[in-house]
């Protein structure tokens, strides 16, 4: 009996992802304008497998994260700038997919990148989602908003990915994002990353306010990991 609730838990959540790449997939090829777009159909291939890995990684860990993840963006106990940040990344976000598609078809602002760095972006866009996976497996509190969960019994969490930088995930969406441009051909594409990068990075900042004011052993905690997003950089 207790199996079958988490069974069809798992099978939403898969549906989720099928959703989210359908979503993707209709972001990337409307504005390229043609489905005869291999490398198109190989990031759409590589983002389905490792999404649909990481879910059930995640959910064999973490099924109440998932579920927590799943809740809306606006949320009671989050501040107002973190409302305003988090829509902004996920739009920018979407609109990096749409401006991705558009110059590797039709703008090409910037020449084409060598293979061997098409390929690396490939390599970089999976490794990145692979981050994403393991920062929520280990990390029951990596919800999607920020604010402090006093509810959940909220503690700081440094062990796995977390002992190289104090916020992994948005680690793992900065490789996804440059190395989404980098195999598609588009160069201006992984420079544009800059953009919902630099909103991350302003969401850090505003997230470790909030975390040192309330979250007991987090300044320790940052004191020890020095790094925030790209050891030994930043």
């Amino acid at each position: 009996m207790s199996r079958r609730p988490a069974a069809a838990s798992l099978g939403r959540r898969l549906a989720g992802v099928v959703g989210y790449v359908a979503l993707f997939a209709a972001l990337l090829f409307v504005p390229a304008g043609t489905m005869d777009w291999p490398r198109g159909w190989i990031l759409l291939a590589v983002l389905l497998a490792v999404r649909l890995w990481g879910t059930v990684v995640v959910h064999r860990a973490q099924p109440e994260l998932l579920a927590e993840r799943a809740r809306p963006v606006i949320q009671r106990g989050q501040p107002v700038a973190d409302r305003v940040l988090l829509i902004a990344v996920m739009a920018t976000y979407a609109a990096l997919v749409v401006f991705a598609a558009l110059d590797a078809r039709r703008l090409r602002l910037l020449a084409a990148p060598p293979a061997a760095f098409a390929w690396s972006g490939l390599v970089l866009f999976s490794i990145g989602w692979i981050v994403v996976a393991l920062a929520l497996r280990e990390n029951e509190f990596a919800i999607a908003v920020v604010r402090y969960q006093e509810e959940r019994g909220h503690a700081v969490v440094s062990s796995g990915p977390y002992r190289f930088v104090r916020h992994p995930l948005y680690s793992g969406l900065c490789a996804v994002m440059i190395g989404m441009g980098l195999w598609l051909g588009s160069l201006a594409a992984a420079a544009a990353s800059a953009v919902p990068i630099g909103l991350l990075a302003a969401r850090i900042v505003l997230e470790e306010r909030l975390l040192k004011q309330s979250l007991p052993g987090y300044r320790e905690y940052a004191a020890r990991v020095r790094s925030r997003l790209v050891p030994g950089i930043w």
